[in-house]
C-alpha cells in the first residue's frame, strides 16, 4: 500500500505545483483571460496525440519493458489514413480498419521478437523505428493525400461542450483502466512486470502477456496517427518524429509514477503526467521564456522524479 500511495501522491504533487505556477504566471503578467475553463480545455487539447500515445506506452513499461518504435508508427498511420481516404469520406472506414490493422502487427512483431527470441526491447523497438522511418522516407517526401471534413471532426468537434478527442482519451484511460484493476489479463500486466519468474511459477504466460502489452501500444500509436491526420488534415512522414512521441511518451509515464523496472504504476498517472507536461509549456508561452528553457525543466522533473521514486522504493525494502 505504501508504494500505491507513492506513485499517486508523486504526480498529484507534481500537478498541482504545475497549476499553481501557471496561476501564478498568468496572474503576473496580467493574462487572466488564459485561466478561463476553455483555454484549460485548448492546453490539454494540445497534448491529445501524446496522451493517446503516452497510455499505450504505459502497457509496455508495466510488463518492464519499453517501445521506441510508436513515434515512427504514429507517422506511418498518419500518412497511411490520409494517402487511402484521400479525400472520399466512402474511404474512411477502411483507411481506419487498415491504420488499425498495421498498428496491431507492429504490435505483434515487436512482442514476439522481444518475448520469443529475447532480444533487448530497446534494441527491438529501435530496430522497428529504422524500418518504418526507412520505409516511410522511401515512399514519401511531403504530405500525403487529404481527409475528408467528416474524419475531421475527431480533432474538432465537440460533444456536450467539450472536445471529442478530449472525450476520447478520457474515454481511453477508463477503458485502460478497467482492464488493469479489474480482469485477470491487466493484472497479470502488473504479475509480470513485478516478477517475471514469479509469474512463470504461479502459471502467467508470461510471454503472452508482453505480446499483448505491446499489440496495446502499438494500437494506441496507430490511432494518435489517426488523430493527427485528422488534426493537420493530412499525413506527413515527420509528424511523429518530429513530435517526439517515443521519449516523450515514456517521460510521461513515469512522471505518472509508473516504475520503468515493471511492475507498479497506471494509466490515471500518466494522464497527470501528459497534463504536467502541458502546463509546463503553456506557462513557458505564457511567460515568454524560450523554448530550450522547457526542455531542459522537463528533463530536470523526469530525473528528480525517477530518483525519488528509487529513493523512495530502496527505503521501503530495506
Amino acid at each position: 500500500m505504501p508504494r500505491l500511495r507513492l506513485t499517486t501522491l508523486v504526480p498529484l504533487l507534481l500537478l498541482a505545483t504545475a497549476l499553481a505556477v501557471y496561476a501564478g504566471v498568468a496572474v503576473g503578467t496580467g493574462q487572466m483571460q488564459y485561466l478561463s475553463f476553455d483555454n484549460i480545455l485548448t492546453i490539454l487539447g494540445r497534448s491529445i496525440a501524446l496522451g493517446i500515445t503516452a497510455v499505450g506506452q504505459t502497457f509496455a513499461i508495466l510488463v518492464a519493458s519499453i517501445d521506441l518504435s510508436v513515434a515512427n508508427l504514429i507517422s506511418v498511420s498518419a500518412v497511411l489514413a490520409s494517402f487511402v481516404m484521400d479525400g472520399d469520406p466512402s474511404r474512411m472506414l477502411p483507411a481506419i480498419a487498415l491504420v488499425l490493422t498495421v498498428g496491431v502487427l507492429i504490435g505483434l512483431v515487436n512482442g514476439l521478437v522481444i518475448a520469443k527470441l529475447q532480444v533487448n526491447p530497446l534494441i527491438a523497438t529501435l530496430g522497428m523505428a529504422l524500418i518504418l522511418q526507412g520505409l516511410l522516407s522511401a515512399s514519401f517526401n511531403n504530405f500525403a493525400g487529404a481527409v475528408p471534413e467528416s474524419f475531421q471532426s475527431f480533432a474538432y468537434g465537440t460533444v456536450a461542450g467539450l472536445p471529442v478527442s478530449l472525450v476520447f482519451l478520457l474515454a481511453l484511460t477508463v477503458l485502460a483502466w478497467v482492464f488493469l484493476r479489474f480482469t485477470r489479463p491487466g493484472s497479470n500486466f502488473y504479475a509480470v512486470g513485478g516478477n517475471e519468474a514469479a509469474a512463470k511459477l504461479a502459471g502467467i504466460a508470461t510471454d503472452r502477456v508482453k505480446i499483448m502489452a505491446h499489440v496495446l501500444c502499438s494500437t494506441c500509436a496507430a490511432i494518435a496517427g489517426l488523430y493527427l491526420a485528422s488534426r493537420l488534415r493530412s499525413g506527413a512522414p515527420w509528424i511523429g518524429r518530429d513530435g517526439v512521441y517515443d521519449l516523450e511518451s515514456i517521460a510521461v509515464v513515469v512522471i505518472g509514477g509508473t516504475v520503468l523496472a515493471g511492475g507498479r504504476g497506471g494509466v490515471w498517472g500518466t494522464l497527470m503526467g501528459v497534463m504536467i507536461f502541458s502546463l509546463i509549456d503553456a506557462t513557458f508561452n505564457l511567460a515568454g521564456i524560450d523554448a530550450f528553457a522547457k526542455q531542459i525543466l522537463r528533463g530536470v522533473i523526469i530525473i528528480a522524479a525517477v530518483a525519488f521514486y528509487v529513493a523512495r522504493s530502496k527505503r521501503i525494502t530495506a
